[in-house]
């Protein structure tokens, strides 16, 4: 009895089964049917376009100059006149140290030069010596020199005639030869005395730029990107104190394939666009171009000098270029929309003349706004698909569909 329904159940199991797939394969080959008719798209011919060439590459705002301001003496700062985001005039007081120990160090050194000028009979630092014997100490000697000269000769005219003595004459001689001994001494000393002056005149030079030192300067026009000094703190010589940043116009570094080392030249206009400001372009210029390449990403280095008279741009940013270049050739275009993107790659669907679809795997170069520049996979005058692409298969069956594109109807409030 148990054996009778299993077997009763199961027929009629096999039954439902039977009808079901009989179902789903007449299913299947009506839309196997169906997709074996002609596809109805539309098509664009590949065609030549004259371009000129453009470069694109994403890369780093800089400033024009950036400068570490440093203290250039020991001291205590006594005032800080500049903060972060400040901008600074040429030569406008950034931060004041203190100077006393400088104005007393000056004093004593323009002292040591007063006595060395007054020794050479000058009257300040801007006379000079003209003759090393019209010197004070010289002249001296040299009266000193004449006097023991004329004492000798008269000596020995009355040595000659028998009326001195003898001792008189060697003791004269010895006198004039001690004094032109002196005399020259006196030139070598003073001699020694100018250069001793220069000296003074120099170390007098050195201490008042330390003088000026104790007054920070602006040395360029510029904003502070970052201040270190700090009211009250002593600092110490090379102790940085500001970081100043000029940003107009700003440096962009790009970097740009060797291969397009020919296109770029140097004055070639450049348009800049950046994150901030994603409706503007900012206009530059290429300004300095590499002279070498990096042998690891094959790439060299272009800079472009981009205007910021509204101080809008940020160093530090990143920018994408677009730099125009001379180099205008003929290339292969088609449509942007005769392109589809399968399984890592861009898909072509050509139209035979016989009214079938060979798929082809196409290489792709600089994209337009409305086309798509073809390296490879087509020639220029084929026919191909912009239409119905994710239902084109090679061999597949198509017709041409000419006119405008219908539109829908209207939408219904």
């Amino acid at each position: 009895m148990d054996l009778r329904r299993f077997s009763v159940h199961s027929a009629m199991g096999a039954l439902v089964v039977c009808i079901a797939l009989a179902g789903c394969g007449k299913q299947e080959a009506a839309v196997a049917k169906k997709e074996t008719g002609p596809i109805a798209v539309r098509v664009a011919k590949v065609s030549g376009r004259t371009i000129t060439r453009t470069v694109e590459s994403v890369g780093t705002l800089f400033p024009y100059d950036e400068a570490i301001i440093s203290a250039e003496i020991d001291g205590r700062i006594e005032s800080v006149n500049a903060d972060l985001g400040d901008l600074v005039a040429q030569g406008q007081v950034l931060a004041r140290i203190n100077d006393e120990e400088q104005r007393y160090l000056l004093q004593q050194q323009e002292a040591q030069l007063r006595q060395s000028l007054e020794r050479l009979g000058l009257k300040d630092e801007n006379d000079r010596v003209k003759d090393v014997r019209e010197t004070p100490d010289a002249r001296r000697a040299q009266a000193d020199l004449y006097e023991a000269e004329q004492r000798y000769k008269r000596t020995r005219e009355l040595v000659d005639q028998g009326i001195g003595p003898r001792s008189d004459l060697d003791t004269a001689q010895a006198r004039y030869q001690s004094l032109q001994a002196a005399y020259e001494q006196t030139l070598n000393q003073t001699r020694n005395l100018i250069q001793e002056v220069q000296r003074f005149k120099a170390g007098l030079e050195l201490q008042r730029k330390r003088l000026r030192d104790a007054t920070v300067r602006a040395p360029f026009a510029a904003y502070t990107k970052d201040r270190q000094a700090v009211a009250g703190a002593y600092v110490r010589a090379n102790t940085p104190l500001f970081t100043l940043v000029k940003i107009n116009p700003l440096r962009l570094r790009i970097e740009v394939p060797e291969r397009m080392a020919p296109w770029i030249k140097l004055g070639q206009p450049a348009q800049v666009s950046v994150e901030a400001y994603k409706e503007r372009v900012f206009e530059g210029k290429v300004s300095r171009i590499s002279p070498t390449v990096d042998q690891t990403k094959r790439t060299f280095v272009v800079e472009a000098l981009i205007q910021n008279d509204r101080n809008e741009l940020k160093p530090g940013s990143y920018a994408r270029a677009r730099v125009t270049t001379d180099k205008v050739e003929t290339v292969r275009v088609v449509p942007a929309r005769a392109l589809n993107y399968v399984l890592g790659s861009n898909k072509a669907y050509v139209v035979k003349p016989d009214g079938t679809v060979d798929v082809r795997d196409v290489k792709v170069g600089e994209r337009f706004p409305q086309e798509v520049e073809i390296l490879e996979g087509v020639e220029d005058g084929e026919i191909v698909a912009v239409t119905a692409l994710n239902r084109l298969d090679t061999g597949q069956k198509v017709t041409i569909q000419t006119g405008e594109p219908k539109k829908g109807p209207a939408p219904t409030t």
